[in-house]
């Protein structure tokens, strides 16, 4: 289960996902849980990045008015492959620095197919990766691989320190969606307040997430429960 924090964080990102509906063309939702597993890789691999795919849960019913609540008037049916349904179990499929998990390792792809398949394989409909100690914004290298992606990709920024080799660099431009609380829950010995240490001892000070289509479109990411009803501050 999801952790308190985390809920709050949901609800105050959904209410911006709400706010800003017309800016996106389609919707994709998340259970907390699963945002819930991928967080917990990702403290576990830093200072390295990871790769996480993910298919749709055609099993879940679409929830009933979720289209209308979070789509704006610019909306976009077919734009992706599992567009606006629950994703499903997500899978580490690797982890290490940015060149690796673009190109997955040869047993991890169909030498058959592979061709076909883009710098990933093609295994999942949809995937996110993380950048460690940057900013959730597609570099070239994310564009590239995104262009292979049936469904659509996402990133998780996450802002942690020590920094060692990789100092945060907050002036990029381009739409950032941030996950962390207003208020975050420990202030310890740090000089800025952090939601806490992760098992490599690194400390997290922020994280932001973001979905998009290999178009360059955003995707309007929407973090549920389990049925995939939206996560709100109000019930």
């Amino acid at each position: 289960m999801a952790e308190d924090w985390l809920r709050g964080a949901a609800a105050k990102y959904n209410q911006h996902s709400l706010d800003c509906r017309d800016d996106y063309p389609a919707i994709l939702m998340m259970p907390i849980d699963t945002l819930s597993t991928i967080l917990e890789w990702t403290f576990q691999s830093l200072p390295d990045e990871i790769l996480v795919g993910m298919d749709p849960d055609y099993n879940t019913p679409h929830p009933s008015g979720v289209d209308d609540m979070f789509c704006g008037s610019d909306h976009s049916e077919g734009l992706f492959a599992g567009q606006g349904f629950v994703l499903g179990p997500p899978h580490l499929v690797n982890r290490g620095d940015s060149y690796s998990v673009h190109h997955v390792p040869e047993e991890w792809v169909d030498g058959v197919l592979s061709e076909d398949r883009g710098v990933r394989g093609g295994r999942f409909t949809h995937w996110i990766h993380t950048h460690p100690n940057a900013v959730a914004i597609p570099s070239g290298a994310d564009a590239e691989a995104a262009q292979w992606t049936e469904g659509c990709d996402m990133i998780l920024g996450v802002r942690y320190s020590p920094e060692g080799v990789l100092p945060w660099f907050d002036d990029v431009e381009g739409a950032r969606r941030r996950l962390t609380p207003e208020e975050v829950v420990e202030q310890g010995d740090s000089d800025s307040p952090y939601l806490g240490r992760s098992v490599t001892g690194h400390r997290i000070h922020g994280l932001e997430i973001i979905a998009f289509h290999r178009t360059g479109l955003g995707v309007n990411l929407i973090l549920t429960d389990r049925e995939g009803r939206p996560i709100l501050t109000d019930p």
